[in-house]
């Protein structure tokens, strides 16, 4: 694996964003075609409704089984720059930090944590913002 850095952390897996999105939007258009077909040859309408309802209960499941586990995700990564932040600092960490802000200050190093969470306060940083202002990539291979 490459060294991570601000031009390729973001994670796909190709299992969920490749095969499963896949198959989930194939559902759902052969359902679609499916249901349009009966309805033009006025053919029992029950089964393709269903099956569409089930491709678009498919794919409802699916974006939210990704976005619990970001919000999951978002918890640790709050709780882990939090104390990480107090041990560096021996103080908590400053609550005008947005959540995408602290999830963005989790790639620097501890050598430049301090500076860069408040120079993030004072100036009102994005997330891209701060990336681009570190020097030394602190790697997260644990993302989902």
């Amino acid at each position: 694996m490459a060294v991570q850095n601000k031009s390729n952390h973001r994670r796909l897996s190709p299992m969920y964003h490749g095969v499963l999105l896949l198959m989930v939007l194939s559902a759902i258009v052969i359902s679609l075609y499916s249901f349009i077909k009966a309805i033009s040859n006025s053919e029992e309408l029950l089964l393709p409704l269903l099956l569409v309802i089930h491709s678009f209960v498919f794919l409802i499941l699916m974006l939210l089984s990704r976005t619990f586990a970001l919000k999951a995700q978002d918890r640790a990564i709050r709780a882990e720059e939090s104390l990480r932040h107090f041990i560096l600092t021996g103080k908590p960490i400053n609550p005008k930090l947005r959540l995408g802000q602290i999830i963005a200050l989790r790639f620097a190093s501890d050598e430049e944590l301090i500076e860069l969470t408040e120079k993030t306060i004072t100036e009102n940083l994005n997330q891209n913002q701060i990336k681009g202002l570190i020097n030394n990539w602190k790697a997260d291979t644990h993302r989902v």
